[in-house]
This record gives structure tokens, C-alpha cells and sequence, in this order.
């Protein structure tokens, strides 16, 4: 569960009752409306955030029982963020902030780490961008980068908030078989969180937050029932 006190000291619930477990290897889907949760739940997976009760654990380890430095090395070590924000550093090159996380790497990863930067921008595309830093870049360019940057360090855990939503639909496609075939290298377990069913389409398990709970649900129905276009008066 995880809740916050407003100021008029009322208690508001994000999320009740979840119950996930992500293997390695999964894929796992979250749709839902925006304010469902969905970004509080990533953050807890990707133990960013603490659950208000109840608990988390990684590789049958409970987290809240890892101190702070060892919880983030682990992280940084086990962990692939894809932000909807991209949060990349202006003023660095598109290869100087996918090289970052490698800077806690140990031997030949970390002596390679730009040519293996550069090598992770070719397979998303931005060959041509090695130089270039975010600030001269368009936004679906920056959400590439931001891709590059999560996959660099072939995570046993991938977070994908929204990875597809500054993308047009054939760049979309071609990020999201570049997630599934990273993941599958490294037997990952993928979580994408998304309000597109057909991008939800692509993970082997599907959920929903409605009202701060989470449920399984079958996607063909889902995408079945939804128009392909529609228009309102």
C-alpha cells in the first residue's frame, strides 16, 4: 500500500492492496488512467520509494533491510529506468550521458564504456547523434537516448514509464522490439507501464490500476472493445 496525508490531515490512498510478482524473464503490462498510480508503482519496483506498508523484495531480499548505499549500488547495478521526464543531463553529449551509468562498472566494461555507449545509440538509432546534446534534439530523440542510457548496463529489471509516448508509431514499434530483444539477451524481466493498449500488447502478462488496486485482464477483450477512432459532440 502507499498513501500520503494531505494538509487538511486526511489520508489519501495511491495504492491498495497490490500484489505483483515479476520473474526474470516477464513481461509485464500496467495500463491505466492517468493519476492511476502507475509511476508510484514503477518507483516502488524499482525501489526508489518505500510502500507506506506491506512490502517489496528483490531476489528474496526484503529492501527495506538494505541499507542506503548497498540499495543503491544494487540499483544502479540491477535496475534500467526509462523516465517519462528522460532526465538526461544538458551540456553532456547523447554518449556522455548513456556512458554514465557504466561509470561504476569494474575491467573491461569500464575501460570500454564509450565505445559500448556509442554501440547501444547505433541500436536505437542514433548513430548520428553520438555528439549532440540533449538540448539539440528533438523529443522523440531524447526518449531514445533515455532508452539507450536504461539498457546500457543489461539490467536484470527494466522500468519503462510511458517509453513509446514522445515517439511516433513506426520509431515506437522498433523501440519496443528493442526493449524485448535486450531482455531477452540478458533474460530480464520488463515492466512497461503505458495508456496504449497495443504497445501493452507486446508483454506475455496484463494489468490494470483502478483505483489504486491492481487486476489482471485479458488485453484481446480490451483492445477488441476500444474504437479505432472515434468522435464526440
Amino acid at each position: 500500500m502507499r498513501h500520503v496525508v494531505l494538509p487538511d490531515e486526511s489520508r489519501l490512498d495511491i495504492l491498495r492492496g497490490v500484489d505483483l510478482d515479476v520473474a526474470a524473464g516477464d513481461h509485464v503490462a500496467i495500463v491505466g488512467r492517468s493519476g492511476s498510480g502507475k509511476s508510484t508503482l514503477l518507483n516502488i519496483l524499482g525501489m526508489l520509494d518505500e510502500p507506506s506498508s506491506g512490502t517489496v523484495a528483490f531476489r528474496g531480499r526484503e529492501v527495506r533491510r538494505i541499507r542506503r548505499g548497498p540499495l543503491d549500488r544494487l540499483r544502479g547495478r540491477e535496475v534500467g529506468f526509462v523516465f517519462q521526464q528522460f532526465n538526461l543531463l544538458a551540456g553532456r553529449t547523447a554518449t556522455e550521458n548513456v556512458v554514465m551509468p557504466l561509470g561504476y562498472t569494474k575491467g573491461r566494461t569500464f575501460w570500454q564504456r564509450a565505445r559500448i555507449a556509442r554501440d547501444m545509440l547505433e541500436r536505437v538509432g542514433l548513430g548520428h547523434r553520438l555528439d549532440t546534446p540533449p538540448e539539440r534534439l528533438s523529443g522523440g530523440e531524447q526518449q531514445r537516448v533515455a532508452i539507450a542510457r536504461a539498457l546500457v548496463r543489461r539490467p536484470a529489471l527494466i522500468l519503462a514509464d510511458e517509453p513509446t509516448g514522445a515517439l511516433d508509431v513506426d520509431t515506437g514499434a522498433a523501440v519496443m522490439a528493442l526493449l524485448d530483444a535486450v531482455a531477452a539477451e540478458t533474460d530480464a524481466a520488463l515492466v512497461t507501464i503505458t495508456h496504449d493498449l497495443h504497445v501493452a500488447a507486446r508483454a506475455r502478462r496484463h494489468y490494470r490500476l483502478v483505483d489504486g488496486r491492481l487486476e489482471s485482464f485479458e488485453l484481446e477483450t480490451a483492445i477488441a472493445a476500444s474504437p479505432l477512432a472515434a468522435v464526440t459532440r
